[in-house]
């Protein structure tokens, strides 16, 4: 798996350099997801610029960095969304539970407001 993470005093970014978040990738997202919250991490933005594609093992890492963040009372926040994670999230209901925003710009401003 690609990516970089940007730690910040408040919030960690992380940006995922794939293009498919899919079987291959799930696995080890859902572990830094995991290992970040284990380091203190509360706030955590997953940028989704590069990414195009998510099935449903995606959807899965994506749910457990929201449950593992909100059980701390952390924030799990994800930014640019390709128009087919939009719909996969949207067809599997999932829009009620994911904090989605348009940018990185604004999960930040959400975090630090």
């Amino acid at each position: 798996m690609k990516y970089t993470i940007d730690k910040q005093d408040e919030y960690s970014v992380i940006r995922l350099h794939e293009e498919k978040m899919d079987s291959g990738i799930a696995p080890n997202l859902k572990s830094e997801l995991i290992t970040l919250h284990a380091e203190g991490i509360r706030n955590i933005i997953l940028d989704l610029t590069e990414v195009k594609y998510t099935d449903s093992s995606g959807l899965s890492a994506m749910l457990v960095g929201n449950r593992v963040l909100q059980e701390d009372g952390g924030k799990f926040i994800l930014a640019c969304l390709s128009e087919h994670t939009s719909k996969l999230i949207k067809i599997s209901q999932l829009d009620s539970v994911l904090k989605i925003v348009g940018s990185v710009d604004e999960a930040v401003d959400t975090i630090v407001a």
